[in-house]
């Protein structure tokens, strides 16, 4: 069960909920004011500014003191580097708990000096905590190991007395990730926990460092359990602007911001930054107006002048904007966030890098091909897949190792989300423990029960701990449920559990009320997919924020690969027509309705809803529709009926299809009768006006809505070489294209 360990002092969490918290600003800049010796000061190392805590308190208690006495109402401890590289690479790693108590103690010791601050408020510490300078998702330092030093760190910090934690300056989410992980180990050992705040770092390319964008991080960092989430370092306020707004608009905690004083430029002492303070405090005053901050200060140069001014500009008089933000409901990869839900059609969940499900895939495994194994999800990612289900369950094999292996390498080499299918915690640990996105766990039952040592609370309490999304299948100490009525009290059973004993929320949780063949013709399985179909219109209507999924191919178990296409394709339609959010699939076993002759899809519907009657059984007649058929004879056939229609209709239905064979043969054609852009205005785009209301209305998937873009841009492509430029003015004007963050376009 997740434990949930109480605040040591409420202070600092009730102050960020009820005024603008107004932080310090640059300590290393602040150091470099100081005529400080390598030997004597620095004990030969130099530019570890930690061992001042040792060293030197005196100058370092000076610089809280000033920021203090500027207006600050909280200040940062001198421990940005107390972390495993940045203590490793001068061999003083072993100090790394002493040095953040002392450097905590140091700032504790000035705050509770000066006695309370604006308001009789009390004047807050919060222990910084630095990104280091290795980056583990590329390798470049265990999770673990990194994990145990923050934790070490952490313990120091909550023994000098600190009020809160501050992990700033991330460039990596995995490092993230292991920062708070080692502060909530420290927090379990202490008996109570302090306040998390976490500021990444956005570039001027406007990502982290290793491409993730703010929606990323957001959504991966968000269901740790942190308590606020902001920006400092590496840019002045000015490139800040649009991710605060989406922190502001997406984020469920409050947001902070500690910008740079602007960007750095070469001046005669080096590097200098040029914003002034009354600039700063302007910047950030738009920011508290517009974004409602609960905290602001400063980072890289930034000075007690700064700090007064935006002391000044905060106790001026000023109104945070009203924040309203909707439901999560994201997964993410270290590179992008993807909603479970999608606006049109369903999530689809690439199956091929599934041990079990694809022989590919798993014979590259085998064989220690982890490239071929890169090249799969990639394929995967290209055919239009949302997510990745990754299984390396098999028989005999290392499963940690090759989830290892595995995981690391899709963390930097596949911009979608990971689902780590296993069913053993060791596996989904060492998964997750190599992935800084946020993944689903596929999955969880109670098919050995729920108590305590059981499979199913191992593997929630990873769930908990990595703020992972979890599919819940409909299995419990009896077995598989094959009836709606089972599945949906089972369903109750791990929403409850879920909810009430973990703490995840409904939007958190994926039931799989799971699919059966019913292409066996025993009795028993007859009425499986009417079943599962009813329970996923009934669980939606009793949960609507609780998400589902199917692994789709079950239903079509033992049949030719050309009957399976279709069954397949029918059965997701009924399934995303009652509710379904997202499916276990694969795009090439997959056909849009509108490719699906009649007759076809009319048995295939029988089938599913058991439509028996004397003299007809549709299982045998879907059977003998499809006898001898191949699903190469089968797009043979489409391909025949595509040639029979007139030249201009033959040129929509091949955007529609997205069949670029023989495209180009049609255009030659047609370019006798109609100029090049008449071809483009009256026939290729009323294919895609058909393809958009496909689209929107479910009956076509999102990766087929790429491969008609991908003809359209061809077909458009090979025109262009007969066009006439008609504008001779040599005034082309400007034109602006826009799409949602999010779309199929973007």
């Amino acid at each position: 069960m997740s434990t949930v360990l109480p605040v040591k002092t409420p202070d600092f969490l009730d102050a960020l909920h009820s005024r603008v918290l107004i932080g310090d600003g640059a300590m290393g800049t602040q150091l470099q004011g100081f005529d400080l010796d390598v030997e004597t000061d620095f004990l030969g190392l130099e530019g570890c500014n930690e061992i001042l805590n040792d060293t030197r308190p005196d100058v370092v208690a000076q610089i809280h003191r000033a920021y203090f006495t500027a207006g600050a109402d909280l200040v940062e401890t001198n421990t940005f580097g107390c972390n495993l590289p940045n203590l490793a690479d001068y061999n003083i790693a072993d100090r790394c708990q002493e040095l953040a108590y002392k450097g905590t103690r140091i700032a504790r010791t000035v705050a509770d000096e000066l006695g309370p601050g604006r308001d009789g408020m009390r004047r807050f510490v919060l222990g910084s905590m630095g990104p280091g300078t290795k980056l583990p998702s590329l390798g470049h330092a265990p999770y673990l190991d990194l994990k145990t030093y923050y934790r070490e760190a952490a313990l120091g910090m909550v023994d000098g007395g600190a009020d809160g934690i501050l992990i700033e300056t991330a460039q990596d989410l995995l490092q993230v990730k292991a920062a708070i992980h080692g502060c909530q180990e420290a927090f379990a050992e202490v008996g109570y926990r302090l306040p998390i705040v976490c500021h990444v770092t956005v570039e001027t390319t406007g990502t982290m460092l290793l491409g993730s964008e703010i929606g990323a991080a957001l959504t991966a960092l968000e269901p740790l359990g942190i308590d606020m989430i902001g920006l400092n370092c590496a840019t002045g306020p000015d490139e800040m602007s649009e991710h605060l707004r989406y922190l502001s608009h997406n984020a469920q905690i409050p947001v902070s911001v500690m910008p740079n004083a602007g960007l750095p430029i070469l001046g005669k002492n080096g590097a200098e930054y040029p914003l002034k303070p009354a600039e700063l405090a302007a910047s950030l005053k738009t920011f508290i107006e517009e974004y409602g901050l609960a905290m602001v200060g400063g980072c890289c140069g930034t000075t007690p002048e700064h700090i007064a001014a935006v002391h000044t500009m905060v106790t001026g008089g000023i109104t945070p904007a009203e924040r309203t933000t909707p439901d999560s409901d994201a997964v993410s990869s270290l590179y992008t966030s993807v909603n479970l839900t999608q606006d049109a059609g369903v999530t689809i969940i690439g199956e091929r890098t599934n041990a079990n499900g694809s022989k590919a895939f798993r014979e590259a495994m085998l064989a220690g091909d982890l490239e071929t194994c890169v090249d799969i999800a990639k394929q995967q990612t290209r055919d239009g897949a949302h997510m990745l289900d990754l299984c390396v369950d098999y028989v005999g094999r290392d499963g940690r190792g090759d989830m290892a292996a595995l995981a690391s390498l899709l963390a930097t080499s596949s911009t979608l989300p990971i689902m780590i299918d296993s069913t053993e915690p060791d596996v989904i640990q060492a998964g997750l423990e190599h992935l800084g996105g946020r993944c689903a766990v596929n999955s969880v039952n109670f098919e050995d029960g729920d108590g305590p040592g059981s499979r199913y609370q191992r593997i929630m309490q990873l769930v908990k701990t990595h703020g992972a999304a979890v599919v819940a299948l409909t299995i419990d100490e009896e077995g598989q449920a094959r009836t709606a009525e089972k599945k949906l009290a089972i369903a109750e059973r791990l929403i409850t559990d879920i909810t009430e004993n973990w703490g995840l929320d409904e939007s958190d949780i994926i039931v799989d009320t799971l699919t059966f063949p019913i292409s066996t013709g025993q009795e028993e399985t007859r009425r499986d997919g009417i079943e599962t179909i009813n329970a996923i219109r009934e669980l939606k209507a009793r949960h609507p924020r609780v998400h589902t999924t199917l692994g789709l191919s079950n239903i079509s178990f033992g049949l030719s690969p050309a009957a399976r296409q279709v069954l397949n394709s029918v059965f997701l339609n009924e399934c995303v027509a009652a509710g379904l959010d997202s499916a276990i699939a694969h795009s090439s076993k997959l056909v849009p309705m509108n490719r699906i002759e009649d007759r076809q899809r009319e048995v295939a519907l029988d089938m599913i809803y058991d439509r028996r009657r004397d003299g007809y059984d549709p299982l045998q007649t879907f059977m003998d529709l499809f006898e001898g058929v191949s699903a190469a004879e089968a797009k043979d056939a489409r391909a025949e009926a595509l040639a029979a229609l007139p030249l201009f209709e033959r040129l929509s239905q091949r955007i529609i299809d997205g069949e670029k064979t023989g495209i180009e043969t049609d255009l030659d054609a047609a370019m006798a009768e109609k100029s090049p852009i008449d071809i483009i205005n009256q026939d290729l785009l009323g294919g895609m006006k058909t393809v958009g209301e496909l689209f929107g209305s479910g009956q076509m998937q999102l990766p087929f809505v790429l491969q008609s873009a991908e003809t359209m841009k061809h077909a458009v492509a090979y025109l262009e070489n007969y066009m006439e430029a008609t504008d001779d003015s040599g005034n082309k004007g400007t034109m602006v294209i826009a799409t949602v963050k999010g779309d199929v376009h973007d």
